[in-house]
């Protein structure tokens, strides 16, 4: 039972810090379960990964609540307007990944979640944030803000979240690319990348819980206070690292995170190899 509960933390902390950094929440997930026995049901694992995530979600929606509700009193009819808007640029940028995950997504999960692949995409999606780094003028603080997203350049980042389906190469990383790509800010590029997890996010957990309910299957008093302990663990540890990267943002650049990256990559291979 304890090694249970310190799995239901460990997948905690991980889901709430590897969800908004650009490092690939999915694949540290399949790597942790590579390498470390888990003891829980695949079925009831299934849940709980998606389950966290939401609770990872949640904390997005609590941090930047203000920013994303136009109902309140105290707004101006240009605010109202331009949360409007906002709202319309996420979901035209989720469109293309919600066609194509419901097309392929499953096909891809199951024929691409290898520890090879993996380190592939984080090495390669590494090596793209440090050639971004070579341009600290063209993908810094001078980019465009929120209000300056055009449907192009939310159809652009769409596109690159498709990417994202491939495990390792990191949904957050990928639309953040793809904002700086475009011409965002870094802080910007990482506020549309957390405004487009919302959509996005919630599409592919309502589908995976559908799919549970149907199957009849119920949880334990065990699995219950697993799934708890995660949620509130990947909650908070999620509202912390939001804020870590939106201060770390606004006076560095990604490349840090790139190197991460490769060096996970090349020790995920170095470890698969030998």
């Amino acid at each position: 039972m304890i090694y249970t509960v310190l799995l239901a933390v460990l997948f905690g902390i991980l889901e709430g810090i590897t969800e908004w950094l650009p490092i690939s929440s999915t694949g540290h997930l399949i790597l942790l379960r590579h390498f470390l026995p888990v003891t829980y049901r695949e079925k009831f694992f299934s849940l709980f990964e998606v389950v966290i995530q939401l609770f990872a979600l949640c904390a997005v929606l609590w941090r930047f609540f203000p920013m994303l509700w136009p109902f309140s009193h105290k707004k101006s009819a240009d605010e109202r307007r331009g949360i409007y808007r906002l709202w319309g640029r996420v979901l035209i940028a989720a469109l293309p990944a919600a066609v194509v995950g419901l097309l392929f997504g499953e096909a891809i999960e199951t024929q691409l979640s290898s520890p090879a692949v993996i380190a592939a995409a984080l090495i390669g999606y590494g090596v793209l944030f440090l050639c971004l780094f070579r341009h600290p003028s063209k993908h810094g603080k001078q980019g465009k803000d929120l209000a300056g997203i055009t449907v192009k350049h939310a159809l652009a980042v769409g596109l690159f979240q498709v990417l994202a389906l491939l495990p390792g190469t990191s949904r957050s990383g990928a639309t953040i690319l793809g904002g700086l790509f475009v011409g965002l800010n870094r802080e910007t590029a990482a506020l549309f990348s957390f405004f487009l997890g919302i959509p996005t996010m919630l599409g592919a957990s309502a589908l995976r819980v559908l799919g549970f309910w149907k199957s009849g299957t119920l949880l334990t008093a065990a699995e219950w206070l697993t799934l708890a302990i995660g949620c509130a663990v990947s909650f908070a540890v999620s509202l912390l690292v939001v804020d870590f990267l939106m201060s770390f943002v606004r006076r560095h650049s990604f490349a840090a995170f790139g190197i991460y990256r490769i060096l996970l990559g090349a020790a995920v291979l170095v470890t698969l190899i030998f």
